[in-house]
């Protein structure tokens, strides 16, 4: 399959006066919703106290409450039905295959996905008896959510046929429901209808066409798909569906004109899937103030398509003031007013023009759990490291030039191999970085993604063992005064920490993980963190070898020191200048900037720390050739001396020529 864009797209209408009393009236609605409880705990109202109630027996959950002008609502509903016992259908094992499994961990593990992919990996068909029999009560809408996500995150789903997406369709039309709107409000995890649009698009997007359309309807939501190739004409995708409790139907189109098309070199696959519901659902669980004014539509298209049009049947007529196409920013979850253009509209209707984009893996993967895709974090990423890759060529080519003149003494070659290799390692990883990124991720090529997860793995940790080799160094050369070891030893051992301790690794990760398709995470081409902790192999490593040489950098510190007392004031400053030259030189070459990566380690961190941790470990190739290289004073020295050397040499040569053309031999008369 080649790889797809994806784009999901709406009409706004936005909160003016056209719509004001609507906006109202579904916020009025809510809170009647919420205030049918009242009573319900006990104790005096006081404004803004909070209370908890259990759910009613055999019914795990509870129910929390908020106190406002003396009245209690209810903000959070984790009551349900849905448990890993009587999830599936009567007669069928649950725990045959997974003994250990907790009932109680069902909802944040991978328990039930796992055990409904051993039971009916055919058909995926075992669990939608049971799904549609429950109620829609906020607690069963999250455990179904769960369910899908981690069915669309398990990696041995490589392909989707029709059958299993009609499964999927039919567990995520019960929770789709015009009737369960109002119960997305009170799920604790506010982006889980976000998490339920991201699942959709990654599921179908493994959905294999083959030479027949396919059409899988309800009520909830709608799934087609064709295939395109540069010999089709456009092609025109239109669905027609009941949004909410309207009467009439409201229609939307997908139009791909014929110049488009026939930018399709090879046959492609080209998928589309509407949501009546979703927009209503996206607007009471993120309570947003606008009023989605259509269907809402995912498209998955070949990556040679740059333009569409959407064409969106308006569920309330509008003027066209106030009326905006939009697309989903899923990183911020919120609609992005930028992906998409208004072309012409009317009262009824609005066609909207709309650029698909590809996101990039942006540098701070390499240590968070979870792949964030932020175009600022795409800029810094591929600008730092086309700048890094630059120079550290350019660093190499330094140090091949001066080799010569710089490795005069044992210490001064140790000291310039550890540079040299550490240069080397992290150009070649971050060539393979930017290889995976352009992958797409497993998806679309699983063994090319394996590969070059592997190479990626290998070089980032052997850049970090250099670094550890280069802090061993230091500390030997300050704690071993009296006993010295060959050099041959010492550059045997150098190897064997820069390479076979990173190699060793690499090689026993992919081999324990890959066999049970744990090696990668299901939307990008690196370790996977929610199956396995594969990426433990990566961050644990690296932060043991930053706290390592963290101690050498202190270490350095205090042998630099002079005592402080009797001197003078100029004497203070030179050291203070002294142990600040050399933080500033040890601190890349050492890799202590990649100590912010703790911070992206943790689930929803700010996008501040990916930023910090992308500015200062992306340029990190920068960072080597100016504090390692060119602030060297010996490196100048011998690069000085080499082109004063090069530039005598030359005009040598020139004068030998010179003398050569005005005084030729003279001959026999």
């Amino acid at each position: 399959m080649t790889h797809m864009f994806l784009l999901c797209c709406l009409v706004f209408l936005l909160p003016t006066e056209s719509c004001r009393t609507l906006c109202q009236a579904a916020k009025k609605t809510k809170e009647e919703v919420s205030a049918g409880t009242h009573g319900a705990c006990d104790g005096v109202c006081v404004d803004h106290s909070n209370c908890t109630r259990s759910c009613p027996p055999d019914t795990p959950g509870n129910v929390g409450f908020v106190c406002r002008q003396k009245k209690w609502y209810k903000v959070i509903d984790t009551c349900r039905t849905l448990t890993a016992l009587n999830i599936f259908e009567e007669g069928s094992p649950v725990f045959g295959a997974s003994p250990s499994i907790k009932i109680n961990e069902y909802v944040k593990s991978e328990a039930i996905a796992d055990i409904l992919l051993q039971r009916c990996p055919k058909d995926l068909s075992c669990a939608i008896k049971n799904i549609q029999r429950s109620p829609r009560i906020p607690g069963n809408i999250a455990v179904i959510v769960q369910l899908l996500r981690n069915i669309s995150a398990a990696e041995v789903l490589t392909q989707v046929d029709e059958t299993k997406m009609q499964s999927y369709s039919i567990m995520a039309n019960h929770i789709l429901d015009s009737r369960s709107i109002s119960n997305w409000t009170f799920i604790p995890e506010k982006n889980s209808s976000c998490v339920l649009l991201h699942s959709v698009n990654t599921f179908a997007r493994r959905l294999l066409i083959n030479k027949h359309p396919i059409d899988i309807p309800d009520a909830f939501i709608h799934t087609m798909g064709t295939i395109i190739s540069g010999d089709n004409n456009g092609r025109n995708l239109t669905f027609s569906m009941r949004v909410n409790d309207t009467r009439n139907n409201v229609t939307g189109s997908v139009l791909i004109s014929r110049d488009e098309v026939q930018k399709v070199h090879s046959p492609s696959q080209f998928i589309s899937i509407a949501f009546p519901t979703l927009g209503a659902i996206l607007e009471a669980s993120l309570l947003g103030k606008d009023t989605v004014n259509g269907l809402v539509l995912s498209i998955i298209l070949p990556k040679e398509l740059k333009r569409i049009s959407l064409v969106f049947e308006k569920i309330r007529n509008s003027k066209g003031r106030g009326t905006q196409c939009v697309g989903w920013h899923s990183l911020e979850s919120r609609w992005d007013q930028h992906a998409c253009q208004m072309i012409r509209e009317n009262s009824q209707q609005a066609v909207c023009k709309c650029r698909p984009s590809k996101l990039f893996t942006s540098f701070s993967i390499l240590m968070s759990p979870h792949t964030l895709e932020s175009p600022i974090l795409i800029y810094i990423t591929y600008i730092g490291l086309g700048i890094s890759i630059c120079s550290l060529i350019l660093c190499l080519s330094i140090e091949a030039l001066v080799w010569s003149r710089v490795t005069k003494t044992e210490i001064s070659y140790l000291r310039h191999l550890c540079i040299a290799n550490v240069a080397v390692t992290l150009l070649m990883a971050d060539v393979w970085f930017i290889v995976a990124s352009f992958l797409g991720g497993p998806t679309a090529h699983h063994n090319g993604c394996v590969a070059a997860t592997f190479f990626v793995h290998f070089f980032y940790l052997s850049v970090f063992f250099w670094m550890l080799a280069k802090a061993l160094l230091i500390l030997y050369g300050i704690l071993i005064v009296f006993h010295t070891l060959p050099k041959s030893v010492l550059v045997a051992s150098l190897f064997s920490v820069g390479y076979g301790c990173p190699l060793l690794i690499a090689v026993i990760t992919v081999a324990a993980t890959e066999p049970g398709k744990g090696y990668l995470r299901p939307e990008a081409c690196w370790l996977n963190w929610d199956r396995t902790k594969a990426l433990l192999a990566f961050v644990v490593p690296a932060m043991v070898i930053v706290v390592v040489n963290l101690i050498t950098v202190t270490l350095v510190i205090v042998k630099t020191q002079r005592p402080a007392i009797g001197s003078s004031m100029f004497q203070e400053v030179r050291a203070i200048v002294r142990i600040s030259k050399n933080i500033a030189i040890l601190t890349p070459l050492l890799g202590l900037t990649w100590g912010f990566g703790i911070a992206t380690v943790i689930n929803d961190t700010s996008l501040v720390f990916h930023i910090l941790f992308s500015l200062l470990n992306a340029f990190q190739g920068f960072f080597i050739l100016v504090f390692g290289t060119i602030l060297d004073p010996k490196i100048r020295e011998a690069l000085k001396d080499r082109i004063t050397s090069a530039k005598w040499i030359s005009r040598v040569s020139e004068n030998l020529s010179s003398d050569y053309s005005c005084h030729p031999t003279k001959g026999p008369s």
